[in-house]
């Protein structure tokens, strides 16, 4: 089957308002901008989707990426692990105005939640957050003399990800530190649509690299020369 999508704009057209998706990165790297970008033109041109919840390992930087989709006021609610990074001004303000919605997650149960999903695994115990205020109204038990804290997965409607080689049914590989919590995040949602540097056509990607095999992934997009996320927020992008 080939997954292949035309561009950035319709590989995002199917996401509804209140979707809860997933989006791959961790800071710039790994992640899917144009994606993003193509998400946050259609809400500007259309009004739509908004109320979205958003899961990533942080709240966005600067004036691009998940920070613009949360200034443009398409985001209720944040699920990360860092939401105050070097330049979170736009989930700052939206937090402090009682805008937007935070859920803090370990950014280690935060990987094991999403991968639990991927595995099927409901949920699993942990003692990350034991004995604090993210721990409150969960589940907890001792085991071998130690408490634990029960966390379910976490799933998504959708995963926005990037890959750096992919072909057209799917089957990608990641560059580096690139490959974060894509591979993830792409088993863990009910749709999975990927940006991917190089596509080809089945059987360009040596099967021993597949990282994510086609099968977790419903539609991939090309983009030759994606956009990386410091670099924007260093010199003063606004999208």
């Amino acid at each position: 089957m080939d997954k292949t999508l035309s561009s950035p704009a319709e590989a995002v057209s199917a996401i509804p308002d209140g979707a809860k998706v997933m989006i791959g990165g961790f800071g710039g790297s790994g992640a899917p901008i144009e994606l993003i970008h193509a998400l946050i033109d259609r809400f500007r041109e259309t009004g739509s989707p908004k109320a979205l919840t958003v899961i990533n390992n942080n709240a966005g930087n600067g004036h691009i990426g998940i920070a613009a989709m949360i200034k443009a006021g398409m985001v209720k609610k944040m699920i990360c692990s860092f939401p105050r990074s070097s330049n979170a001004e736009a989930f700052n303000e939206k937090f402090l105005a009682g805008e937007i919605e935070l859920e803090l997650v370990p950014q280690g149960t935060l990987a094991e939640r999403i991968r639990a999903r991927g595995a099927g695994i409901p949920a699993f115990y942990t003692p990350t957050s034991f004995g604090t205020e993210l721990a409150e109204g969960k589940p907890t038990e001792e085991f071998d003399g130690k408490m634990y804290v029960r966390e379910q997965w976490l799933k998504a409607d959708f995963a926005l990800i990037k890959g750096q080689q992919g072909d057209t049914v799917g089957n990608l590989t990641y560059r580096l530190a690139g490959r974060n919590f894509n591979p993830l995040m792409a088993m863990a949602a009910d749709k999975t649509i990927a940006q991917v540097s190089e596509l080809g056509a089945p059987g360009t990607i040596d099967p021993e690299q597949v990282i994510t095999p086609g099968i977790f992934v419903d539609g991939v997009v090309e983009v030759a020369n994606p956009q990386q996320e410091e670099v924007l927020v260093r010199t003063g992008v606004v999208h």
